[in-house]
């Protein structure tokens, strides 16, 4: 986890103690739990996954009682069966209670990331096709879940509006044409070193689209049958990403079009949490 992520994850679990804590704090664990008394917690996966934000689980702890001892059975990247033990946290009970659902709720998140983007990779394995991911993010989240991603063996998309320029169907419409866009790009002062992506979504957009010097062409929406078309047009002079309606039923024909990637907005948008719990054991 690179030094960015790491800080926008330090920010998130900020305002989710802060959220959950409000100024009352825990009032639970205050009342029924003697000052004092320690457990251990063994946090373990009742699902199968790939496991991916334990740092996340180290920060949250960190926040709310630098006492707290951590110690992981698993790694980020690492697949679990269901009752296999993920980490452990050892210290006050009232703290480990405390930090229980925020630790919890940004490892489910993230190990749920990531197992959907195994599950994307693992369907087109055997073809060159690489599985991208997009910036269908929940706000705040974007740099977490991207990294969630590369721990589910899928590679990341641009991260945001200002490393890649991307010309989409609403671009192209307000220019006139692919042609105009793409020019108006490549004579831009602001976009001399970033990459160049043109969408496309008939084959006389990828006419004109390869009339150009561009990165990479997206096939917008096409049907198999449109892309293994696009691919023999291109004959490989630039790379070709798939988009649009990608599911883990679908990519698998959509691989064996040709086309280099293919990029799958579910993978964030649409993921579920892994199905973990904490168990805790007096000491």
């Amino acid at each position: 986890m690179d030094v960015a992520t790491f800080r926008s994850g330090q920010h998130l679990i900020e305002l989710a103690l802060r959220e959950d804590l409000g100024i009352a704090g825990d009032v639970t664990s205050a009342v029924t739990i003697v000052a004092g008394q320690k457990v251990k917690a063994s946090i373990m996966a009742r699902q199968a996954g790939v496991i991916a934000g334990l740092a996340l689980v180290v920060g949250t702890y960190a926040q709310v009682d630098e006492r707290v001892l951590y110690r992981a059975h698993v790694g980020d990247g690492e697949s679990v069966r269901p009752g296999d033990v993920i980490c452990e946290v050892e210290g006050e009970t009232r703290s480990i209670l405390t930090g229980e659902r925020v630790a919890l709720n940004f490892l489910q998140h993230l190990s749920g990331v990531a197992t959907a983007a195994r599950a994307f990779v693992d369907a087109v394995r055997g073809t060159h096709a690489v599985i991208l991911d997009t910036r269908k993010t929940l706000p705040g989240y974007r740099l977490l879940e991207k990294y969630a991603v590369t721990q589910g063996g899928a590679q990341n998309h641009r991260t945001g509006l200002y490393d890649m320029v991307m010309i989409k169907d609403n671009h192209v419409e307000s220019a006139g044409s692919v042609s105009e866009a793409i020019r108006r790009a490549q004579s831009s002062p602001i976009t001399a070193d970033l990459p160049i992506v043109v969408e496309v979504a008939t084959m006389a957009q990828l006419e004109e689209a390869l009339q150009f010097r561009v990165d990479r062409i997206l096939l917008d929406n096409m049907s198999d049958q449109q892309m293994r078309r696009a691919v023999e047009r291109t004959a490989g002079r630039v790379p070709l990403e798939a988009s649009g309606n990608m599911t883990l039923r679908r990519v698998p024909a959509v691989a064996a079009t040709g086309v280099d990637y293919i990029s799958v907005g579910a993978i964030t948008h649409s993921a579920p949490a892994l199905d973990l719990s904490m168990q805790i054991e007096p000491l």
